[in-house]
This record gives C-alpha cells, structure tokens and sequence, in this order.
C-alpha cells in the first residue's frame, strides 16, 4: 500500500472514533504517532552506525517495545498505558547534559494529548503506521513530507482567524529572493508549521551545502519560535521530515513575551521570514513589552517591531502583512517611520484577492527589507492574476511559476536595484512622497488609468470569503462562551 492510500485509511480508522473530533484532533492524533515512530527509526539507523548508542526514551517507551508489535497491547490496556504511562512519562523526560534529543521529545508531548478512546482503533493506526511507512527510507521519506503538506493544508479549515496556511508558492518565492546563505542565523518567529524554515533549509541546502560540515552547520543556524502546541508539534516534525536531526532550534514559546530590550546581541539573527498571524489581538499585558511609543494590541505590528530589533545590521527580512498596516495610522503610523528610518523597505509585492482562499479574504502584501540605512525609494509590484485566472480559490491555487515575471525584473540591492524599471505592474514612490501622504503605503499602480470594475464571479467571491471569516470567528464565539458558561456552573 502507498503512503498516501496509508494516511488515508488511518485517517478512516480515526473517524470511527468517539474522542476524535474534526479534522485538528485526527492530524494532531496522527502526528504524535508518527513523530514517535520516526524518532524509533532514526534510532534504529543510530544503532547501526554507533555500537554505543543510547536512546533518550526509557526501554518501555520505546515506539518498538510497545507500538511495534501488532499482537501487542490493545483494548483498555493499550488506552490506559498510553493515557496514565506513556504520555506522563514522556512529558517529564529527563535531560542530561547536552544531548537534545531528550529535550525536544519532552517539548513535544507537553501539551499534547491522545484524543482516541477506543483501544482497538488505536492498534489499528499503530499497525498502519508500522506497517506502511519507514522513514529511513530516502523514497518514503520524501513523498511523506509531501504527504505532510497536503495535510498540513488540510488542516487550516480548521484554524482559528490569523492562522492559515501560506501557499508554498509565496513561501518559495519570499525565501528566493531573501536568498540566505549558509553561515547566516535564519528565523522565523511566529513559525507555524514550519513552511519558511523547511523552504530556508532546501534553498541552503541546494546552493552550498557540500559537506557533513557545511549540513551541520545548517542545522544548527535554522531558529523558528511558535507558541501554540500543536502547531509546534508539527514544525518539529516537518523539520525532521527535513533531514533536521534534532530540531533543538524550535522553541514552544509566545515571542512577544519577551520584553523587547531582553532580546541580546546573541539572539540577532541575519534573515528573517515570516507570516505573523494578523487579524487578531495579544493577551493583555504583552504590549507593556514594547516601548511606549508603539505598544498596540494587534499581533503583526508587535512582531514588525520585533523584526527590526532582531536584525543584525545588513539583515535582511520578508513578512506577510495585510493592506490593514499600509494605510493604517496612529501607532501604525509610527512603525512604519521607524521602519523607513531604520531600514530600506525596498520593495512591496501587492498580492491580489484570493491568495489565501478559502481561508481568508483579506488582501495581503509581501514586504521586503534590509536593516542599516533608510529607505530612499520604494518599489512597487502589483502581483497579476495569470491569463484566464480571475480571482484564486482552493482548486486554482497561487503557483510558483507566476513569480518569474518579479524574479526576473528583481535585480539586486547591492546596485541599489539601478536594473529595474517601471511597467505596468512596477512602480517606484519617493521617502519624500510618502512622507507628504503621512506614511500611507497604500499606493495604486498610477500604470491603471482606471481602476478595473470587478465582474460578477469576483464579487461573489469575496462575498463568499467574507461570509466564512464571520462563520469561523462566530463559532470561536459560541466555543469562548460555552466554556465561559461552563466555567460558572
């Protein structure tokens, strides 16, 4: 049986289940599972290669001393040694010294659960996983990390508003240009699943990873914070499903935490990409992080602060960011001085309708800049809808090769980009024209005599769009208020 058709059927398997509930509980339900049997597998490899290998896990915990078996453990007593043993006994591993591996597994089953209830159903997935997938093999290996996307795609139907997936074709293109190299610290602070940092690692790894030496050193110079569990969880699995051994770099943690000044000159990094989640509010008290002067509420600002303290001089960054900030005024006004003062905010990809589709309808734009001097002019590109294409949706999705146009017209910033040239779609605004529009960046291409009337398809589909944002966030309502109620009684 193939992977995919494996996935599959274990993902049947789990719908029977009575504490199973929706999509985000059977990906995280799988992903624990698999994760524990990769790690058996890269032991196995471990103990060919090393005749004094020792394991981080106790000899009960082991995936092979209890999974592996499919006359093993099942029923109650497959339930009961995975709910009251093996999840307590791996959320309080022990670390020693300076081996990791303990570390990370430990940080991965925190604050993850087994939501399955029927004993037998979970030996049926055990076995699935067992029997259909062996991660060391380089052919298996690569179509699960395909695998791994589709579901990682799959999942955002169920994400909360700000959180989705990033097409991999804006990810692939954002880290093209950003263009890090090995020997560069990369992060992304608000990592997800893992999408930039998988698409770093291959780029490095494709220009100039030619030795063991230059691949360890990769390994340890990827950085990715995320602060929800299970999509931590995932990116750490991701990064493994990437050749990462152990992803020690990847903290389970809320970066805007952190107080602003608390961040050293150890903790600067030379290139950062990211989508920080926007549309949503931090916790109260997390703005008191930041100088007074931009201390807001909205998490994509934060982070845009965040961002320009963390580079080093010469860094470069790449963010995602709503049309929201680029008109936006008051403390958003003052970010953006900063930004133009500190940086050379170089140039603003202008994404069209439906990059994001289904889960969003918010236009969004892709910012690219570098720290050490002040921006004197910013380009613009207003991202075109390929021939026949009207707006996108989930079957006709954003793709790679729509980003030549933009790669080819890009230049380099050593030469202060003196290649470009206006057309139709480019466009280039002078620091002194913005600051006249009180740094408003929401600049129309002046190539457009008129702004195109939409038709018919595409009204109907930001209508569309907007109508399931009010769905997902009135049902995040109704869960905030039952457990509210709940709470009281």
């Amino acid at each position: 049986m193939s992977i995919s058709a494996t996935i599959k059927s274990i993902q049947n398997i789990m719908r029977k289940d009575m504490g199973v509930d929706g999509d985000a509980q059977r990906l995280s339900q799988l992903v624990w599972m698999l994760f524990l049997k990769i790690v058996d597998d890269r032991e196995s490899e471990g103990e060919r290669l090393q005749s004094d290998y020792l394991s981080p896990l106790p000899e009960a915990y082991r995936w092979r001393n209890w999974a592996a078996n499919p006359e093993g453990m099942t029923g109650d007593e497959l339930t009961q040694f995975i709910n009251n043993k093996l999840f307590p006994a791996l959320q309080q591993l022990e670390t020693k010294g300076s081996d990791q591996r303990a570390y990370v597994i430990r940080s991965v089953f925190e604050d993850t659960n087994n939501h399955m209830k029927s004993g037998q159903l979970i030996r049926q997935v055990i076995n699935k996983i067992q029997d259909g997938i062996d991660f060391n093999k380089a052919q298996e290996r690569h179509v699960l990390g395909d695998i791994y996307e589709q579901l990682l795609r799959a999942l955002q139907a169920a994400g909360n508003a700000g959180e989705f997936y990033t097409p991999r074709a804006v990810t692939e293109f954002m880290v093209r240009q950003l263009n890090p190299r090995l020997g560069e610290k990369v992060l992304d602070p608000a990592c997800g699943t893992g999408g930039f940092l998988s698409c770093a690692i291959e780029h490095i790894r494709t220009q100039e990873v030619n030795t063991v030496a230059d691949e360890v050193y990769l390994q340890t110079h990827i950085y990715g914070i995320e602060k929800k569990p299970m999509p931590h969880l995932l990116c750490l699995t991701n990064m493994i499903l990437h050749g990462i051994e152990v992803p020690s770099t990847i903290r389970h943690a809320n970066t805007l935490a952190q107080p602003l000044m608390s961040w050293g000159a150890k903790e600067r990094v030379d290139v950062v990409v990211t989508n920080p989640p926007f549309g949503g509010t931090e916790e109260d008290g997390i703005e008191t992080n930041f100088p007074v002067a931009f201390r807001t509420r909205e998490t994509a600002d934060l982070f845009l602060v965040l961002i320009m303290h963390l580079l080093n001089e010469g860094g470069r960054a790449a963010l995602v960011l709503p049309d929201g900030f680029l008109f936006g005024e008051g403390i958003k006004t003052r970010i953006k001085e900063k930004l133009l003062a500190d940086c050379n905010l170089h140039t603003i990809v202008r994404l069209p309708n439906g990059v994001f589709s289904p889960y969003t309808g918010i236009k969004t734009n892709l910012l690219f800049f570098s720290k050490g001097s002040p921006t004197q002019y910013i380009w613009f590109y207003e991202h075109p809808y390929p021939s026949g294409i009207k707006s996108y949706n989930k079957t006709k999705p954003i793709k790679f090769e729509e980003f030549e146009a933009e790669a080819a017209w890009w230049g380099k910033e050593a030469d202060s980009f003196n290649s470009r040239v206006e057309n139709q779609y480019a466009w280039k605004i002078s620091i002194e024209d913005i600051k006249a529009r009180h740094y408003n960046l929401d600049c129309k291409n002046p190539y457009l005599s008129k702004q195109a009337i939409p038709n018919l398809e595409e009204l109907l589909a930001q209508h569309a769009a907007m109508q399931h944002d009010m769905t997902v966030l009135r049902n995040q309502l109704k869960i905030i208020l039952k457990k509210a109620l709940d709470a009281s009684q």
